[in-house]
């Protein structure tokens, strides 16, 4: 049974890193175990950098930011990374969960881990609705920072 984890979990981080804008949000895996993916803010992001990729996420980009504003579920204004994470998920299940639509400036990366905490649910990208309400199966979009 370990010999088949230590294969799953070697397996999903190859097939996570190749992702693209052509591909499915979710990755099959041996068994047809399906694996949800989440895009958070990376740790070594500047909060500078975050701060700019959330306006833009939360402005133009169309992300739904209600509850991480004060009095939301998942308002933490002591943690810049679980804020961003929150826009940038929320950005992505509505254009597509890819490496391209999660990059934000470089300053976020798709993972399978979820990142819900407490009271604060993420959508993952099984859940995820694109703006026309079909699932999210990646697009053609990205999250340009430089046009603001």
């Amino acid at each position: 049974m370990s010999l088949f984890l230590c294969f799953t979990l070697l397996f999903t981080s190859v097939a996570i890193h190749r992702i693209s804008a052509a591909t499915s949000p979710t990755i099959q895996l041996p068994d047809g175990v399906t694996l949800n993916l989440w895009c958070v803010a990376k740790n070594n992001a500047e909060d500078s950098a975050l701060q700019s990729a959330i306006d833009w996420a939360c402005g133009i980009g169309g992300a739904d930011c209600t509850p991480i504003q004060q009095g939301g579920p998942c308002y933490d204004p002591a943690d810049i990374r679980k804020t961003a994470s929150y826009a940038f998920n929320n950005y992505c299940t509505k254009n597509g969960m890819t490496e391209d639509t999660c990059n934000f400036a470089n300053t976020a990366a798709l993972t399978s881990l979820d990142p819900s905490h407490s009271s604060c649910k993420f959508p993952s990208s099984l859940e995820g609705k694109n703006i026309q309400g079909t699932s999210a199966v990646g697009g053609a979009s990205t999250a340009d920072l430089t046009t603001t």
